[in-house]
């Protein structure tokens, strides 16, 4: 998968020789990411392209190794549950923003009616949107079917897939330990979701949206991600703990309580999906 990830991101590399050979040639990994940063599609054939290469290998270790179907995977149920899931991603983050908003530990600095759109708010909708079915597929999908299906039990499967979740961050950037420890409980829902709708839509849905309403609606750090949002808004001066300081919002003690309560969510809906 690494070496997928690899390949599939070397178009962009190429063509940010082609723009800014400078970056590359200073051999400074910062360099080359604020010059990627400054490329909003460069950056996306290269994140996007790397993304893409880890999801086909998926695939192909599903269907020639597993020898199992795409359904099998999790794509199965109705797109009802990826439209509810898209809806509880963004209403998460909308009530984070609002609490940090009314406290003062966030700070708007253009206003409402004055939304501040550019390129970045397409190509990071394509990137999110390839980064939710990706990650999802690989480790709630494929992780935790195959771990199924060879007869772990299924608190083994939570662990397995939310500890590794989290691992695959640990290199991002202003990365904190209260910023992987919520990464390991989003990933704790994000397998709650697959387990209660047996399929990946929801999480797929609300991974989506967690992360582009952070970074390119209300403008926080997604992950450690510099952020390109409509809405601009500082933190400074605020409470790193609830804010996530540099790391963003998934860094905070907010983003913590609202995991949970997607817990209690995702059940009521589970139940009244089963109950209809």
């Amino acid at each position: 998968m690494f070496i997928a990830q690899q390949l599939f991101a070397l178009p962009g590399i190429f063509a940010l020789m082609l723009v800014d050979f400078s970056s590359l040639g200073s051999g400074s990994e910062a360099e080359v990411m604020n010059s990627l940063d400054s490329h909003p599609w460069i950056f996306l054939l290269t994140q996007g392209g790397g993304t893409i290469g880890g999801m086909l290998i998926t695939l192909l270790l599903w269907k020639f190794m597993n020898k199992r179907t795409l359904k099998d995977l999790g794509f199965r149920g109705i797109l009802k549950d990826l439209g509810f899931g898209l809806l509880l991603g963004a209403l998460s983050i909308f009530v984070i923003f609002v609490l940090l908003y009314v406290t003062g530990n966030a700070k708007l600095l253009n206003t409402f009616t004055t939304p501040e759109f550019s390129t970045y708010t397409v190509t990071f909708l394509i990137l999110f949107i390839i980064v939710g079915f990706s990650e999802e597929m690989f480790f709630r999908g494929y992780v935790m079917s195959t771990m199924a299906n060879r007869g772990n039990p299924r608190w083994l499967m939570y662990v397995v897939s939310a500890v590794v979740f989290s691992l695959a961050h640990g290199m991002n950037p202003n990365v904190s330990i209260l910023g992987l420890v919520n990464i390991a409980l989003v990933g704790v829902l994000f397998a709650y979701m697959f387990i209660a709708t047996n399929s990946l839509w929801l999480p797929i849905g609300y991974h989506i949206t967690w992360n582009y309403f952070q970074g390119n609606v209300f403008g926080f750090a997604v992950s450690g991600i510099t952020p390109h949002g409509i809405y601009n808004v500082s933190v400074e001066g605020g409470n790193d703990l609830l804010t996530g300081g540099a790391f963003g919002l998934e860094g905070g003690l907010l983003a913590t309580l609202l995991i949970v309560l997607g817990y209690f969510v995702t059940r009521m809906y589970a139940k009244n999906k089963v109950q209809a």
